[in-house]
């Protein structure tokens, strides 16, 4: 049997390493702990795993996510062998915590160690009209991987103020605490708006993750110029 799908290229990648870029829209996961992911992101494993809903943990996260629109659902993938995750075709990047922390969109969320801390965490400023916005936020040490819809940018927030429409932000340092601004006025509001309404508004020592959407859901048009392993994983961080 002949097929470029024989091509190296697009075989499983091996590595001594437990998290693995198979290209920029698929990672794989050496199960040796376990690993939380989104309900969803699984597209194939390998082995001996299992796959159990995960609880909020705490009566307090409980009620944050009923009262909330931070709906995140993560089930725990545990056992031996290698899951691979992925989500509608979108750029996959990792990020590996080192003690400190890091705020992320729900619908960014893919996969990370469940060694990890999470919450729920209100955006100062975000209100009725704006959706009343909630973030995940990660600290301790181990590996996160995000998705983002095209290849992300990382903004430096710490020289000047950086606004960033609130779907394109994909994630950002924890230590900074965003205001939510709004550019609509009462005339734009009558006619329907323009769409461009609010921002994240970022400054101080940090940076936020952008994506090339607006879109939460993630984008149907084929991406041009996608990146291999060493690319967007690779350099988004240095």
């Amino acid at each position: 049997m002949r097929s470029h799908l024989f091509d190296e290229a697009l075989q499983e990648k091996q590595s001594t390493e437990a998290w693995t870029m198979q290209s920029s829209k698929m990672l794989k996961v050496t199960l040796g702990t376990d690993v939380l992911s989104a309900k969803g992101a699984m597209v194939a494993y390998q082995g001996n795993v299992q796959f159990h809903h995960e609880g909020a943990g705490s009566v307090n996260k409980m009620l944050k996510k009923m009262l909330t629109s931070e709906d995140t659902p993560l089930m725990r993938v545990s056992g031996q062998g290698e899951v691979f995750f992925a989500r509608l075709a979108q750029d996959i990047f990792t990020v590996q915590l080192e003690g400190d922390a890091i705020s992320i969109d729900g619908a960014n969320l893919l996969a990370f160690d469940a060694s990890l801390s999470w919450d729920i965490h209100r955006v100062q400023g975000a209100g009725v009209f704006s959706g009343g916005l909630f973030n995940v936020v990660l600290s301790g040490h181990g590996q996160v991987a995000l998705t983002s819809d095209g290849p992300p940018m990382l903004l430096d927030c710490s020289q000047q103020p950086t606004f960033v429409d609130i779907q394109a932000a994909v994630a950002w340092s924890a230590n900074l605490v965003p205001q939510v601004r709004s550019s609509m006025n009462v005339k734009s509001l009558l006619r329907g708006g323009s769409g461009e309404a609010f921002q994240y508004a970022f400054h101080g020592p940090g940076f936020v993750v952008v994506q090339p959407s607006e879109s939460e859901v993630g984008g149907t048009q084929p991406q041009q110029g996608g990146q291999g392993p060493g690319g967007i994983v690779g350099n988004l961080f240095g």
